[in-house]
């Protein structure tokens, strides 16, 4: 299932015009990274905000707030928020929740960006 269009639509309003922002397709969705770090995104019908551990828990008592779990492991740090729920909050609240961790974070260069290993492209050993 593609991103909710009036989802994304909606997150790529709000970060319009902010500063070292990028829009990338990531995990079936749609993600905004902030100085090359995952800030926010939308997958299927719901927005997912990069928080950090220790604003978790502020993030999680807020109206619409579960923890992201795509693998049926909670990834510590992230969260699916409805759709209804932000609008509700604002979701410049939300984002500016995730700016507060990832703004504290060290800026992620091109080449710090994870490679992907290219099938036949290792060493062979001698025989």
């Amino acid at each position: 299932m593609a991103a909710d269009h009036a989802l994304t639509e909606q997150l790529r309003a709000a970060v319009k015009g902010r500063r070292s922002i990028v829009e990338k397709k990531m995990f079936g969705g749609i993600c905004w990274m902030l100085n090359g770090n995952m800030l926010c995104g939308v997958h299927k019908d719901r927005y997912m905000f990069r928080v950090g551990p220790e604003l978790e828990r502020e993030a999680l008592a807020r109206d619409g707030a579960s923890p992201m779990d795509i693998t049926g492991k909670p990834m510590r740090g992230f969260v699916w928020v409805t759709g209804d729920a932000a609008q509700r909050a604002g979701i410049e609240t939300w984002i500016a929740l995730a700016e507060r961790y990832i703004r504290a974070l060290p800026a992620k260069s091109a080449a710090q960006a994870p490679r992907r290993k290219v099938p036949g492209s290792g060493r062979k050993r001698a025989r």
